[in-house]
């Protein structure tokens, strides 16, 4: 089966028991891409947010690190394998139900300081998923996820008013 990547935006507001939705742009994604129901989460190493992917990602992260180790050695800096590969490889497997719903692990919440929803934003191999706060936070260059943020966090608002 073809995996077409991650796009799009989308936001899911904190559910009861503790748990958060996959939204279903994601969800049907993250099937392609798992052949199943395993959503792949672990801390971005440079951003104050989580990343998310299917399984069919593990077999990229290999060459990743690869093309990572060669490119720093093209350039003369230090790599350090070891810290890269354990960053890569140090997520989680998280199921997920047919509605998309999943438990969140506490120390990804704290990680990512996490609390009432999650925006997702697709980055093709991968996508992130923020905290809206820390989302905000971000530099300029962030503008249009931030407006796509605020947005979605306002309709979901309105919409739990509604209710």
């Amino acid at each position: 089966m073809f995996f077409g990547g991650y796009s799009g935006q989308a936001y899911s507001p904190a559910g009861d028991k503790g748990r958060f939705v996959l939204p279903p742009l994601f969800r049907k994604a993250v099937k392609e891409s798992s052949e199943g129901r395993t959503l792949c989460l672990v801390k971005h190493d440079r951003w104050n947010c989580l990343t998310g992917f299917g399984l069919s990602r593990k077999n990229e992260l290999d060459a990743q690190l690869d093309r990572e180790e060669e490119l720093a050695a093209q350039k003369g800096a230090d790599f350090d394998r070891d810290m890269r590969a354990f960053q890569l490889f140090g997520f989680l497997e998280v199921p997920f139900d047919d509605s998309g719903r999943f438990v969140m692990p506490d120390h990804l919440k704290s990680l990512a300081q996490i609390e009432d929803g999650l925006y997702f934003q697709g980055a093709g191999r991968f996508f992130t998923i923020w905290a809206p706060q820390q989302l905000q936070a971000m530099g300029p260059e962030w503008e249009s996820a931030k407006a796509a943020c605020s947005n979605l966090v306002a309709e979901a608002e309105a919409k739990g008013r509604k209710k």
